[in-house]
């Protein structure tokens, strides 16, 4: 058990996927797992594992932001042993040739946050996927049918930026979309030595206004779950 996790170690797999919204953690894993069981509902952050084709793996709520994701990362690495997170957030596209629903694998995370630069004195830490995970995820989609988008994003601190527009300054250098928790994940697992990968699902474009509901953020990333969930 730890401070923000009330499962016993063993209740927790090696591989992890972290949804923020933790209504979508309890969704997919009744939806996608056999024998799903609830080791966590501490602060509402619901926490299951269950078996996804025999292999064994957890879904973790985390909650929005990088302060939040990365308590649970944190917590999940030094306290259960995990060996694979797998963010599997939703995102904003700031990208014409990306629409609604379209999948992202996040191959680094560019970010406006202070929290790598808490670590390394105002140097620049560039936070990308482990290879591995990256690679397996993009061959296991390209033989399922799945259109997926390799590339750079962005993990902000601000859903409601000051700047009218601001995002321009990102579309211009090929980021692809807008998110807030993964440049934490990837830099905390590269601190541990453990395997790290944000999938996105397109659930809003800024530039075109178009959005998902709340119930569509909620149940319908089932393919983006499914496609990690082959990754354990």
């Amino acid at each position: 058990m730890s401070l923000h996790i009330g499962a016993a170690k063993e209740e927790i797999a090696e591989t992890v996927l972290l949804p923020g919204d933790p209504l979508r953690a309890e969704f997919l894993a009744h939806e996608l797992l056999d024998n799903p069981h609830c080791y966590n509902n501490v602060r509402g952050m619901y926490g299951f594992t269950g078996f996804f084709k025999g292999k064994r793996v957890s879904i973790q709520g985390t909650g929005m932001g990088m302060p939040s994701h990365a308590i649970y990362v944190h917590e999940l690495i030094h306290g259960y042993g995990v060996k694979q997170l797998i963010r599997i957030g939703s995102c904003g596209a700031i990208q014409p040739q990306l629409g609604l629903m379209d999948i992202i694998l996040a191959t680094g995370a560019c970010t406006d946050s202070s929290f790598n630069d808490q670590r390394f004195g105002g140097h620049t830490f560039a936070p990308v996927a482990d290879w591995g995970l990256l690679h397996k995820a993009y061959v296991h989609a390209e033989k399922a049918g799945i259109a997926v988008h390799p590339g750079n994003i962005l993990s902000t601190d601000q859903f409601y930026g000051p700047v009218p527009g601001d995002w321009k300054k990102w579309a211009k250098y090929q980021v692809l979309a807008i998110e807030m928790e993964t440049a934490a994940l990837y830099t905390l697992a590269a601190e541990n030595n453990v395997a790290a990968l944000g999938i996105l699902t397109v659930s809003d474009h800024l530039e075109t206004g178009e959005l998902l509901s709340s119930e569509e953020r909620e149940k319908g990333f089932v393919r983006m779950g499914e496609l990690a969930l082959s990754l354990a």
